[in-house]
């Protein structure tokens, strides 16, 4: 696989979920955690783009500050892109408790030739489950002193593949990838859903 480095955007809090996401914990676990160790089985620079906090000390990955505080995920995807150790970035949210590695590897694989490597699902992208590349710092700057947060606002501008839904579903035919917390019955389902794969890891069924 290509060396590359890996992205967590933990910023902002849920209103719907009235607590911080990056404190989220999932079956006793704090899954900001989780999802670093998920994340360095696939790359040895780990980055967390948040504001300092006193329970970020034991993590074991680079805590970056954001460069355009109150920018949304935009803001945070360049803060990475800028700090990232390799030319391609893997970008995921703190709160996707299901992270299939096997998409992810695949993904990683296809950026050795694109800037942007993201899933679509008919005319939904996810542009928080995607691989950058550094060519892409230069036209996200430009969309942040613009103002303009919309994080596909850019793709036109670089070289962009789609991950279209016949893809996803080789390695991820529930889509479960994708899933993330913003309420309480997302966070309770979560729960469930990360039991019943912990099961099938010790069944040897486990996507990870």
């Amino acid at each position: 696989m290509p060396r590359i480095s890996a992205i967590i955007l933990a910023g902002g809090k849920s209103r719907r979920l009235s607590m911080d996401k990056a404190l989220l914990e999932l079956n006793g676990e704090w899954l900001l955690e989780q999802i670093i160790n998920t994340l360095a089985t696939l790359s040895d620079d780990v980055l967390v783009v948040a504001n300092e906090k006193e329970e970020f000390a034991r993590l074991t990955a680079r805590i970056v500050p954001d460069a355009y505080p109150g920018m949304g995920p935009l803001g945070g995807i360049y803060s990475g892109l800028r700090a990232m150790r390799y030319g391609h970035g893997l970008v995921v949210a703190c709160d996707m408790p299901l992270l299939n590695l096997h998409l992810l590897r695949y993904m990683i694989q296809l950026s050795k030739h694109f800037d942007v490597v993201i899933p679509r699902i008919g005319d939904k992208t996810e542009p928080l489950h995607a691989v950058y590349s550094k060519a892409c710092v230069r036209p996200i700057e430009d969309l942040l002193r613009r103002a303009k947060l919309r994080i596909i606002g850019f793709l036109p501008q670089v070289r962009a593949r789609y991950v279209e839904q016949d893809e996803i579903n080789a390695f991820d035919p529930e889509h479960l990838s994708f899933f993330n917390i913003n309420t309480q019955d997302e966070l309770e389902l979560a729960q469930q859903l990360s039991r019943q794969r912990a099961a099938d890891w010790k069944k040897g069924d486990s996507v990870l």
